[in-house]
């Protein structure tokens, strides 16, 4: 699996929505809380009551600065996600972190325990994680730990949710209810413009070797993605995946990525790898000439789509649509 991260701000080519569901970014520094604590959340391990107004943060699940930074707050700390430093280039985040990166704790779901300690934070946020019992155990010996939304499997909690609980937790209801309205705006325009996209199915994999690739959950975010402009998935797709969060397939098992639309990620070398395979040259898809192909970086629309988060959305749809009403 390549890396995976998000992208920026803008939707101007999809139409706008209403400016009263703006999903704006709160300013930096801009961390007063609107809601009253204590609050309690609850989560994969439990419940976490908050009694007060969290100032240190540290965010270990591989998206969730994204929230924080939206609701005008810096983690302290964040961790790596496939080596791509979590305050990286990403043009979403970057103007956001500023000249104030969070210190790097831990890489996915490795984390550093003295590090996080050493930081003195008086919250930890774990939602789009994999932490594990006995690491929410260490760690709730250090801070109050809002660790993976309660139903959602590892790595699946949908950008919604995440938003919601990391909201609640800094006492910011009202901001991320304004948040979440402008981003399910976003997604009205879109399925307002393309009707004809409500009910079509979708499958997003990427080749790792010759002969070899993943396909992502339909709870996997790049999924929610398309699911936001009313995309599907098959039941074949849905058979092959089963409740992993990725399956790893030989190009014999390309009959499970048939779909109205197929999605493929990776680098500039992807397509012309695929479509010299000669099982991949025989799909429907390939010969219809109905599947997309997405790099992660430059531009960062696969990293976007792995993210689907608020800040990411916006830029993720800005780079998609305008390839999806390409494919006639």
């Amino acid at each position: 699996m390549a890396i995976a991260a998000a992208a920026a701000l803008v939707l101007s080519a999809c139409g706008g929505g209403d400016e009263k569901a703006d999903s704006k970014p709160a300013a930096s520094g801009d961390t007063k809380a609107t809601g009253s604590f204590p609050v309690t959340l609850d989560h994969k391990y439990g419940s976490t009551t908050i009694s007060a107004e969290p100032k240190k943060i540290v965010t270990l699940g591989l998206s969730d600065q994204d929230a924080v930074l939206a609701l005008g707050m810096k983690p302290v700390g964040a961790v790596n996600w496939f080596k791509e430093t979590p305050y990286g280039n990403w043009p979403w985040a970057k103007d956001l972190w500023g000249s104030t990166p969070p210190q790097v704790v831990g890489e996915r779901d490795e984390y550093n325990m003295e590090k996080i300690a050493a930081l003195k934070p008086d919250l930890i946020i774990a939602q789009y994680s994999g932490m594990k019992k006995e690491q929410y155990d260490t760690l709730s010996k250090i801070a109050k730990v809002v660790a993976q939304p309660k139903g959602s499997e590892d790595y699946q909690a949908d950008w919604k949710v995440m938003t919601q609980q990391i909201g609640k937790a800094l006492g910011k209801n009202a901001e991320t209810e304004k948040l979440i309205s402008g981003i399910d705006a976003k997604f009205k325009a879109v399925s307002d413009k393309h009707p004809e996209w409500k009910g079509k199915t979708v499958a997003v994999g990427e080749p790792y070797e010759p002969g070899k690739f993943s396909a992502f959950s339909p709870n996997d975010p790049k999924l929610k993605f398309f699911a936001g402009m009313g995309f599907g998935t098959t039941d074949a797709y849905r058979a092959a995946l089963g409740k992993e969060n990725i399956a790893d397939l030989s190009t014999e098992r390309l009959d499970a990525m048939e779909a109205d639309r197929t999605v493929w990620l990776g680098n500039a070398d992807t397509e012309k790898a695929m479509k010299a395979d000669p099982l991949y040259a025989k799909t429907k898809v390939n010969q219809e000439k109905r599947d997309l192909f997405l790099p992660y970086n430059s531009p960062d629309i696969g990293a976007a789509l792995s993210f689907n988060t608020v800040l990411s959305i916006p830029y993720a749809i800005d780079q998609v649509v305008p390839r999806l009403e390409a494919i006639k």
